[in-house]
C-alpha cells in the first residue's frame, strides 16, 4: 500500500503518502540486457558462476525456506522488480549477502540468524538489489581496470612515484565504498516504500556492531567502532552505516509492521541448524551474543541447548558445570533429541557427577540405540 501512494503522490506532484520527505526509486527496466563489451563480459563471468553455484553442496534446497526469502525479497522491492533477481540461499555461517551483476543474489544462512524481522531483512536484500539496479559491479569493474592500467603505466614512467600510486590504490576503495552508501540508501528507500518500517535497516547495523564489542570482549580484546572507514576498507564503518540510515528513517518517517513473529516462525526449523554451524565458528562471545538476543522473549529448549553446547565446546572446567546445567534446563523445557541426554552426561561426568552421569548416558543409549557412538558411550559407562 505505501508503494502505490508513493508512486501516486509522485505522479501528481503531491509530497502526500505519510513520508516527512520523498524520494525517487531507480528507473525499473524490465527484462535488461546488458550493454558495452564490460558489461556483457561480466554478465558472462556471473553467468558461469551461477551455473556452478546451481550445484553447489552448500546451497539449502529447502523450498518453504527459498519461497519465504524470496517472498520477504519481493515485498521489499516490490513484485514487478523482485522477478529480475535469482536468490540463492547458503549454508554459510557468517553475515553476508552478495549480488552479482546478472541478477544472482545469494544469501547466507549467517544473515538469517543475526537478523530477527522481515524488515531487516528486507533492508539488507534492497541494499544488494540496490547494487544490481545501479549496475554497480559493473562499474566497479571498470574503475578497477582504469586504476590499473594507470598504475601500470605510471610504474613504467615514473617507478618512484609509489606514493602516487597509493594514492590511486586508495581511490578504487573509496569508489567501493560510495557504492555501498548509494546502496544503503537505495535499500531503505525500498523498505520506505514497502510495507516495512525503514527504521529497521539502522538497527542491523547496530546490533552487528555490539556482537563485534561481545565477541572482542571474549578475547579480552577492545572492540572499535569509529565513524571513518580506513583507507583500505571496501565498505564505510559500521557506525556510520547505522547514522545514516538512523537519520534516513527519520526523514522519511514511516511506519509499518516488522514482521517479527512471521520471521522467527519462518526460520524454526532452521534455527538449531544455524546456531550449531555459529557454535562450530569458536566466537564464544559473538554466539552468546546472539542466544541472548534470540532469547529476548525467552529461553525455549532448543536455545538451551544451543548454550550448553556453546559452554561445552569451550570446554574449560568450570564451563561443563555450566553446560550440565543448560543441558538439564533444555530437557524440562521439553528439548526431546537424544543428543541433549548425551551432552548432560558427558558434561556430568567431567564435573565428577559419575553416577548421574553414566545414568544420563544409558537414558541417551535406550533413546538412541543405533547411534553411531553407542559402543564408545558404552564402554565409558561401563555397560
Amino acid at each position: 500500500m505505501k508503494r502505490a501512494l508513493l508512486a501516486l503522490a509522485m505522479a501528481l506532484g503531491l509530497p502526500g503518502t505519510g513520508h516527512a520527505e520523498t524520494f525517487t526509486l531507480p528507473p525499473f527496466t524490465q527484462a535488461y540486457e546488458p550493454q558495452g563489451v564490460d558489461e556483457r563480459g561480466a554478465w558472462m563471468m556471473a553467468d558461469e558462476q551461477e551455473r556452478l553455484l546451481r550445484s553447489s553442496k552448500f546451497v539449502i534446497r529447502d523450498d518453504g525456506l527459498n519461497h519465504y526469502v524470496r517472498g520477504v525479497f519481493c515485498r521489499t522491492v516490490g513484485q514487478d522488480r523482485c522477478a529480475n533477481v535469482r536468490i540463492y540461499v547458503m549454508r554459510m555461517p557468517e553475515f553476508n549477502a552478495t549480488m552479482y551483476p546478472n541478477g544472482m543474489m545469494t544469501v547466507w544462512s549467517g544473515l538469517l540468524l543475526r537478523v530477527q524481522s522481515e524488515a531487516e531483512l528486507g533492508a539488507v536484500l534492497g541494499h544488494e538489489f540496490g547494487h544490481f539496479e545501479k549496475r554497480h559491479g559493473v562499474f566497479g569493474f571498470k574503475n578497477k581496470r582504469t586504476m590499473s592500467d594507470v598504475m601500470a603505466w605510471i610504474g613504467v614512467a615514473a617507478p618512484q612515484s609509489a606514493g602516487f600510486q597509493y594514492s590511486l590504490l586508495g581511490q578504487v576503495y573509496a569508489f567501493n565504498r560510495e557504492q555501498e552508501r548509494e546502496a544503503d540508501m537505495i535499500g531503505v528507500q525500498y523498505l520506505a516504500a514497502s510495507d516495512y518500517p525503514s527504521s529497521a535497516a539502522a538497527r542491523v547495523w547496530r546490533r552487528l556492531m555490539a556482537e563485534q564489542d561481545a565477541s572482542a570482549s571474549a578475547r579480552g580484546r577492545k572492540a572499535k567502532h569509529g565513524y571513518a572507514a580506513g583507507y583500505f576498507a571496501s565498505h564505510p564503518s559500521e557506525l556510520s552505516r547505522a547514522t545514516t540510515l538512523e537519520a534516513a528513517a527519520v526523514r522519511y518517517g514511516d511506519e509499518g509492521d516488522e514482521g517479527r513473529a512471521a520471521y522467527a516462525q519462518a526460520l524454526r526449523e532452521w534455527l538449531p541448524e544455524f546456531l550449531g554451524d555459529q557454535i562450530k565458528r569458536n566466537d564464544f562471545g559473538g554466539s552468546d551474543f546472539i542466544l541472548d538476543q534470540l532469547a529476548s522473549d525467552g529461553w525455549t529448549g532448543s536455545l538451551l541447548f544451543a548454550r550448553a553446547e556453546l559452554y561445552s565446546q569451550r570446554g574449560n572446567p568450570r564451563d561443563y558445570v555450566t553446560a550440565a546445567q543448560f543441558y538439564a534446563q533444555a530437557i524440562e523445557k521439553g528439548y526431546a533429541a537424544p543428543k541433549a541426554l548425551r551432552g548432560l552426561g558427558l558434561a556430568q561426568l567431567r564435573t565428577q557427577q559419575t553416577e548421574q552421569g553414566k545414568a544420563s548416558l544409558r537414558q541417551y543409549l535406550q533413546q538412541s540405540p543405533d547411534a553411531s557412538d553407542a559402543s564408545l558411550i558404552s564402554s565409558l559407562i561401563g555397560n
